[in-house]
């Protein structure tokens, strides 16, 4: 049976919840040979070979969508690589520059350089590289993809953004405030660029571009987790509202705003681009 996006509204909803929960269940062993990958990688002192097992995870998902759905996928197109890819770099750059900014314009967050590594943050780049390409091939090539195929878009961002934000809620210093957060601003945001570009490679930039700068350039907690070598030292102060707290400003209804901002952008130029 082939299984195009077609077929999918027509597949019986018994035979779509199996081949659904299988797409999954591939995509997080996938993910799960990706984190090994890295960690192979890094033990070795060779981080840059993240690049090569995470090249290897994205053709054994365009292999997988060639067996389940009888065509290559589309949304990994090598003509819009580097173009899509950088733009995602841009805009999860430009994103979080422009929160951590306005948090300190509020007066509860101070910026200052730090000793950093160079090896180290090379090191910590290709690990969010792993990262990236793990849970938007999840998130957004199998969640978002095969719901918006099976019902609608607004079903599939509903899903996908609240699968995504509650992924986060086993991390430190997580809660619902949190994982509600990541899902409006990061999980809406992601799905509506990945729906825009029609490409994965938007969104894996956006998500690499975020966790790095949010990270080990500002030196904040990401998503809970400790950010270690840091070019610069952020110190925050005040309402966890304001500043996110110990989660990171993930957490904070400033970073929210910017995602809902952004992911209405997204949604109105795909739209004007329908209509024309």
């Amino acid at each position: 049976m082939a299984t195009t996006a077609t077929h999918y509204k027509k597949c019986p909803l018994w035979k779509w919840l199996l081949l659904f929960i299988t797409a999954i269940i591939l995509s997080f062993i996938g993910y799960g040979l990706l984190v090994t990958g890295f960690e192979i990688s890094d033990n070795i002192h060779h981080p840059g070979l993240t690049i090569v097992f995470a090249a290897i995870i994205l053709g054994m998902y365009a292999l997988f969508v060639k067996l389940m759905e009888k065509h290559w996928p589309t949304d990994l197109p090598l003509r819009r690589l580097v173009p899509h890819m950088l733009l995602g770099l841009l805009v999860g750059f430009i994103y979080m520059v422009i929160v951590v900014c306005t948090i300190s314009a509020t007066g509860c967050a101070t910026v200052q350089w730090s000793a950093f590594s160079g090896e180290k943050q090379f090191s910590v780049i290709m690990m969010f590289l792993g990262v990236a390409v793990g849970e938007e091939m999840i998130c957004r090539g199998v969640i978002f993809r095969w719901i918006d195929e099976r019902w609608n878009t607004w079903v599939a961002l509903l899903v996908s953004a609240l699968f995504f934000g509650f992924a986060h809620m086993p991390n430190d210093n997580a809660t619902w405030w949190s994982s509600l957060a990541i899902s409006v601003e990061a999980g809406l945001l992601i799905a509506a660029a990945y729906k825009w570009s029609g490409t994965l490679w938007v969104p894996i930039g956006i998500h690499w571009a975020w966790n790095y700068t949010q990270g080990n350039i500002f030196g904040l907690a990401v998503s809970g987790a400790d950010a270690g070598d840091t070019i610069l030292a952020t110190t925050v102060s005040g309402p966890d509202i304001i500043t996110g707290g110990a989660f990171g400003p993930e957490a904070s209804i400033i970073a929210v705003i910017y995602g809902i901002i952004l992911t209405i952008v997204f949604l109105y130029n795909r739209h004007r681009r329908q209509v024309e």
